[in-house]
């Protein structure tokens, strides 16, 4: 019986071959002057970068989802004692004064959403666009001849 001689490369849950993998693949072709420690390092912190990303899009939609929240529960309770107050001829002067806040307050409540959004997108971003700032330092580092 035949054995196969070619190192097998196993993927992981992604279906991509894990860091270890390439490595045995690099050694096995022994590509001249490729200092396998560091691009195993490269690709280490790649993941972080992307798992930091991750964490901090997902920090910040939680964030985004609880003031979201918080908006609505403290504008039902506002329209609730509006409703409930609204029985008078004053009483209907105060709900269109109450009904004028409420739209201005729900144009600042979207403002401060869409800042909360932005800033979000803006953190995780920058954990990508730190790394690939580094990843295009170490790719030069790389190609200057030695």
């Amino acid at each position: 019986m035949e054995t196969d001689s070619r190192q097998s490369i196993s993927p992981d849950a992604s279906g991509f071959p894990g860091i270890e993998d390439l490595k045995k693949l690099i050694e096995k072709f022994q590509l001249p002057s490729v200092d396998i420690d560091a691009l195993t390092e490269w690709q280490r912190k790649d993941v972080e970068a992307l798992t930091e990303a991750n964490r901090l899009a997902s920090e910040g939609l939680k964030a985004l989802v609880e003031r979201r929240n918080e908006i609505l529960r403290e504008t039902l309770a506002e329209w609730q004692a509006a409703v409930k107050d609204a029985t008078s001829a004053e009483a209907i002067t105060k709900r269109a004064e109450v009904a004028k806040q409420g739209v201005q307050k729900a144009i600042a409540n979207f403002r401060e959403l869409s800042e909360m959004e932005a800033q979000a997108r803006n953190n995780a971003w920058k954990v990508v666009q730190d790394r690939m700032q580094e990843n295009m330092a170490n790719l030069q580092k790389l190609l200057q001849p030695k």
